[in-house]
């Protein structure tokens, strides 16, 4: 049987008030696991990379998108010349979650829905206790670099800029008593204090090497996988091992218009709008030709800098336990 390590996002209280649970179903099926609860940003990634250079076959995040996303990260090791993709530290460990955050998109798009955690609890003790070799899949990874391209992150779910890139900082910065209620609510009370502030920016988007938008925005997203910003279905066709981007664009669209697009977004609505379009790519570049019109970028919930950004797309690059 696989002896996992168990990351924690100690900082979220959700993935603290459950980890007392995830304990007591795993020493009832009597699985060996170690640990190791994050004390700050990016620790997660760093002790990833530490435990797979040591051998660790498969890591377990419990926590959010975020969690996920930086122990995703530490699947790679980065070039000091951030013009190079990174490479993977072993191509046969593999990645698992327990969803505990705020909006677990890329659980929910896993699974077509949003489980509870004691389901997916369930299912990963089947996984560990039944298979010496739990079944896999290979799915792309989005290699970003953001702060004029110097800057190398690694995005599993989506990105958005513009008002996705607010709505995430909005979130994260919401206090005790926001994280009282539910991920999706929080997220659209995030929108709607980043629309009333919006304005739309000249934002330029070119999608392997040809120019595609070169006008006012609202919003620019990157999509792997299904769903971003607690259950939106950004792209509906975005699939997470097709080898292509999903680049979604929104244009011209008034604030009412956008409200009225929150409504249909959790659903894919919003893509008939004819001011909304999606293109697939491999490389995408998103511009901001003035400096006070740089967006924040997020990417699967966390904040990644601020354009101009590049995205490309590594196929098959990260294995991930189902």
């Amino acid at each position: 049987m696989l002896r996992p390590l168990i990351i924690i996002n100690n900082s979220a209280a959700r993935a603290r008030h459950v980890w007392p649970m995830v304990k007591t179903e795993l020493a009832a099926a009597r699985i060996d696991y170690d640990t190791y609860l994050t004390t700050a940003a990016s620790d997660a990634t760093t002790q990833t990379r530490r435990a797979l250079h040591a051998g660790t076959r498969l890591i377990v995040v419990v926590g959010g998108d975020g969690s996920l996303s930086e122990v995703a990260e530490g699947y790679f090791e980065f070039s000091t010349n951030p013009e190079q993709l990174p490479n993977p530290i072993n191509t046969e460990a593999a990645l698992a979650v327990l969803p505990a955050g705020t909006g677990d998109d890329f659980a929910r798009g896993l699974v077509g829905q949003r489980a509870a955690l004691d389901i997916w609890l369930k299912a990963f003790v089947a996984k560990l206790t039944e298979h010496e070799d739990p079944k896999t899949r290979l799915i792309d990874v989005l290699y970003g670099r953001s702060n004029g391209l110097q800057t190398p992150f690694i995005c599993l779910n989506a990105a958005t800029m513009g008002i996705g890139g607010e709505t995430a900082s909005r979130v994260a910065a919401q206090g005790k008593f926001m994280r009282r209620f539910p991920g999706e609510f929080r997220f659209l009370f995030a929108a709607l204090g980043a629309l009333a502030v919006w304005r739309e920016r000249r934002v330029k988007v070119s999608i392997d090497g040809k120019l595609v938008s070169d006008g006012p925005m609202n919003l620019v997203a990157v999509a792997n996988a299904l769903y971003a910003g607690g259950g939106m279905m950004l792209s509906p066709d975005a699939c997470l091992d097709d080898g292509k981007l999903d680049v979604v664009t929104a244009s011209g669209l008034s604030r009412a218009n956008v409200i009225a697009e929150l409504s249909r977004v959790h659903k894919g609505g919003h893509v008939k709008n004819p001011k909304v379009n999606i293109t697939q790519g491999e490389i995408v570049v998103i511009e901001t030709l003035m400096m006070q019109d740089a967006m924040l970028i997020e990417a699967d919930g966390n904040v990644r800098g601020v354009t101009p950004v590049r995205f490309e797309i590594m196929p098959s690059s990260l294995r991930f336990m189902i």
